[in-house]
């Protein structure tokens, strides 16, 4: 049985292909653009990978695009072709795109426990856990699971890098700004291309409010990112963000327009960086032209998605205020629908916290501004509510 680069077994036999998936794999922790075309080469020369096509389809789906479904259930599809022939580990990829399919990522974070409490050096494993779990929000859980796998990585393991990457960020994420800076740097030193664990210090510099150490971190270290997909505006977007707290209004215009903006996309992370940056600008009091008007156009085409409440929000601040009524309404309409039917986890997200966070933006886009802090402040209350209570109240 042959092995791959994490001395997983896997049930490749090409050495060109197997070679191929270690790029594929390498690149998912790297969050590098050239990923895909690995993993196109894999799936052209072993279509039936089932563990391939399993990485195709959890990759479609964490783009939160309802359109791209359809892809993810070709991918799926054509992963149970492969299942038989597949590894009980890879199966549980399978798995995991299936359970996802039917909304609950949830137990695809579960699946992929069940992975690396055999395989706990499958780093794989562990970053889709630790991205799923970033999705829905789980800062707790990212640094447990990291947390548990780490006595398995030597320093010679090729994931060690990226898993302290993973680790920094779930320090930041809980609150350990200290030590996640340390293990940031520490990350980046052992894999030079880990935008994640650079991305967590500058959250770390963000979080404490050190914006001046925050631009000395990221300056001179592009080669960190730019290898990246559009993760790399991203980390630009960061960089803006301390521009703008040293009162460096121009630089971070700039640096909106150049590069966190520079493919403009409906992305709804790219959206996410330009909406959260714009508002904040304005918020500052800066006038930011006809930016918006870009961003609203491509917004207004996405508010029936309903994939994830946070591109959802972000496309509502896209809207709201923006002489976009009908579609504001429309967006917070089906939010609000959504969360009625709940019948998966995107949508129990769309009643908590999302309904609320919905009537806040609307009604700050409207300029009632009283009514925007009530709903916006209920937010918090309504998750410790979740908490607590093993049926919450539904949004209506």
């Amino acid at each position: 049985m042959t092995q791959d680069i994490f001395g997983q077994e896997t049930s490749l036999t090409c050495a060109a292909t197997l070679q191929n998936w270690d790029a594929v794999q390498m690149g998912v922790l790297a969050h590098a653009a050239s990923t895909a075309d690995h993993l196109g080469a894999v799936l052209t020369a072993a279509p039936d990978f089932a563990l391939a096509q399993a990485i195709k389809g959890l990759s479609v789906l964490m783009l939160g695009r309802s359109e791209l479904i359809p892809m993810a259930r070709d991918a799926l599809k054509s992963a149970r072709l492969g299942y038989e022939a597949a590894l009980p580990r890879e199966r549980k990829y399978v798995d995991a795109l299936e359970a996802w399919l039917m909304g609950r990522p949830s137990t695809s974070i579960a699946l992929m426990e069940q992975v690396l409490a055999v395989d706990p050096g499958d780093s794989l494993a562990m970053k889709l856990s630790h991205g799923i779990r970033f999705i829905l929000g789980d800062a707790s859980g990212m640094r447990a699971s990291v947390e548990r796998v780490m006595p398995a990585y030597d320093p010679d393991h090729a994931g060690r890098g990226y898993l302290l990457g993973c680790h920094a960020f779930a320090l930041e994420e809980t609150g350990a700004y200290e030590k996640a800076g340390i293990t940031g740097r520490q990350a980046l030193w052992m894999a030079p291309n880990d935008a994640w664990g650079l991305h967590a210090v500058a959250h770390v510099h963000d979080m404490t409010g050190d914006a001046a150490a925050g631009l000395s971190w990221l300056t001179e270290r592009e080669e960190a990112w730019a290898h990246c997909n559009n993760f790399r505006y991203h980390v630009w977007w960061h960089k803006a963000l301390m521009h703008l707290d040293l009162g460096q209004i121009d630089e971070a215009l700039a640096l909106y327009d150049t590069q966190v903006r520079r493919d403009k996309t409906d992305d709804y992370r790219d959206i996410s960086n330009a909406t959260s940056l714009l508002m904040r600008l304005e918020l500052d009091g800066v006038q930011v032209g006809n930016r918006w008007e870009e961003l609203s156009q491509l917004c207004a085409n996405r508010t029936e998605d309903g994939s994830l409440i946070f591109a959802d929000l972000h496309y509502l601040l896209a809207l709201a205020g923006r002489d976009r009524a009908a579609e504001t309404r429309r967006l917070v309409s089906r939010i609000h629908a959504d969360a009625k039917h709940r019948h998966n986890e995107a949508q129990d997200r769309m009643a908590i916290p999302g309904c609320d966070a919905a009537n806040g933006l609307e009604a700050f886009g409207d300029g009632n501004y009283a009514m925007a802090f009530a709903h916006l402040a209920a937010g918090p209350q309504c998750h410790a509510a979740r908490r607590r209570q093993p049926r919450p109240a539904r949004c209506v």
